[in-house]
């Protein structure tokens, strides 16, 4: 991957950013004056790094080292984030274990941080609403992805139950 051009992964990655910000508008209202921030996410088992622009509903990926400088970087391994993202980890518990690390503007981060996990995303879910015709696929191999790779990549049942 470090060789190939990263214009599709950036394309695919900002429609998958709007289509998030569509269905789930709370998460700018959520983030309010941090919208016009610029976020580095360092996801350090990739060969690049991602900066969401968020008033514009743009997630780039970019060069190690040749990314424009940002407000705010979190950084960690793609495990941490998608933990975090599904709610089966709490982003305060890996930042203080170190599984993420925090530069910037941390009311920034704080403020992403809530409002994501406040629209209670599940990845999964939401790839397959973009994509309908891979939606059923999509679905039937996640649970299988999930033990093979150990990977949260659906949201945590949060649901109470009722005894």
């Amino acid at each position: 991957m470090r060789i190939l051009p990263l214009w599709p992964v950036s394309m695919a990655l900002s429609q998958l950013a709007r289509n998030l910000l569509y269905a789930h508008p709370e998460i700018l209202h959520r983030i309010d004056k941090y919208q016009n921030h610029h976020f580095e996410l360092d996801i350090t088992d990739l060969p690049f790094v991602l900066r969401l622009d968020p008033a514009r509903a743009q997630l780039r990926a970019f060069r190690r080292g040749a990314a424009p400088a940002s407000d705010a970087r979190i950084a960690g391994s793609f495990a941490a984030f998608l933990a975090m993202l599904h709610g089966a980890e709490d982003g305060d518990t890996l930042y203080f274990s170190g599984a993420l690390q925090i530069e910037g503007d941390t009311s920034a981060v704080l403020a992403l941080r809530n409002a994501l996990d406040d629209a209670e995303l599940d990845l999964g879910a939401e790839i397959a609403n973009a994509l309908p015709f891979l939606a059923k696929p999509l679905r039937q191999s996640l649970a299988p992805l999930e033990r093979l790779t150990g990977l949260h990549l659906t949201r945590a049942d949060t649901t109470p139950e009722v005894y």
